[in-house]
């Protein structure tokens, strides 16, 4: 098995300059670089990870566990750390949990098992004693899209409070007052909380909350059109509809198509999130910011700085969302 000191005999430098290398250092001269990188070609060397590991006690891997990878909403959260963290050389386990409590614990350990030296977690089922007893632990972690008092110095998470209000509060203030609103999954606190400030939105303004004008579904495509299909059933009156997220909002709008019905001439439709194709739809989709991206790099950046830095960054716990008006809302 080829060694860091082979190496350096055949490129001429020292071993401490082998490693800077190895880890990919800004100290190190080009012309250098090369001449070791030349070598290890040369002699075939690979890198032992685990060796490593075993004499600094770091992997340089981040466990990160998402409920899933289908959609935008993940990938773009996952990018946004991915980059932080590969400019930094770590390297991340991405597994996911489906929302299922005996899995998130699974894969959770699981990455433990594995030495990660700190988790992201996106989890929605494990309860927060759960997650409290593992900073207890002094396991490095950060929550994402969750908030929870006992470790709120561990989280980040947006007020979706805030968020579902926005966007109710957009279409009252465009004349709407029959609201319709197509929720996520209410097992999940994203879901509820955005409903929560949608009815907020609606008693402010004088306006009865109508059960019959919400229908529960799943954050997906699919549960947005569903959701149209069921209220066009049920044959209640909505001039507006909100959605829970970006992805049921596309869904919504291509179910009142398919109903005869144009959006906004006869019915106003808000997302939430601002994923990527919200712009790109027809005609741009009116959403909620949620800068998801910015979460995943804010997150990543404090696992670097609380587990191989200073120490010093602080964290902005509690995210404030922003409306985003585009083409899908009008005034009546």
């Amino acid at each position: 098995m080829v060694t860091i000191k082979q190496v350096s005999e055949l490129a001429g430098v020292s071993s401490a300059t082998v490693s800077r290398v190895i880890n990919n250092t800004d100290t190190v001269k080009e012309k250098t670089r090369e001449q070791v990188l030349n070598a290890m070609e040369k002699l075939g060397y690979r890198h032992n990870i685990i060796a490593a590991s075993l004499a600094s006690n770091k992997t340089h891997t981040i466990g990160y566990v998402v409920p899933e990878l289908h959609g935008s909403f993940f990938g773009t959260m996952v990018a946004g750390s991915e980059k932080v963290l590969r400019q930094a050389n770590k390297h991340m386990f991405v597994v996911t949990g489906h929302s299922d409590e005996e899995l998130e614990k699974k894969e959770i350990e699981a990455l433990l098992s594995r030495r990660c030296d700190a988790l992201i977690l996106h989890v929605e089922a494990v309860s927060d004693d759960y997650l409290v007893d593992l900073v207890k632990q002094d396991v490095p972690m950060v929550v994402v899209n969750r908030y929870i008092q006992e470790i709120g110095e561990n989280c980040i998470s947006l007020d979706n409070v805030t968020g579902g209000y926005l966007a109710t509060r957009h279409l009252i203030d465009f004349g709407h007052r029959d609201i319709a609103y197509l929720s996520g999954a209410l097992f999940k606190a994203d879901g509820v909380n955005r409903l929560e400030g949608h009815k907020r939105a609606l008693s402010e303004a004088g306006i009865n909350y109508n059960p019959n004008l919400t229908v529960e579904g799943n954050f997906q495509a699919k549960s947005g059109e569903a959701g149209i299909d069921a209220l066009e059933a049920a044959g209640v009156h909505y001039t507006a509809v909100a959605c829970a997220n970006d992805e049921m909002a596309s869904g919504a709008i291509n179910a009142l198509r398919n109903h005869g019905k144009r959006v906004p001439e006869d019915v106003s439709v808000i997302g939430y999130d601002n994923i990527d194709f919200a712009s790109y739809l027809t005609p741009k989709l009116t959403t909620v910011d949620y800068p998801v991206q910015e979460i995943g790099a804010m997150a990543a950046s404090w696992i670097l700085d609380q587990v191989y830095g200073s120490h010093k960054m602080t964290m902005q716990h509690i995210l404030t969302p922003e409306l985003i008006v585009r083409g899908t809302t009008r005034h009546i």
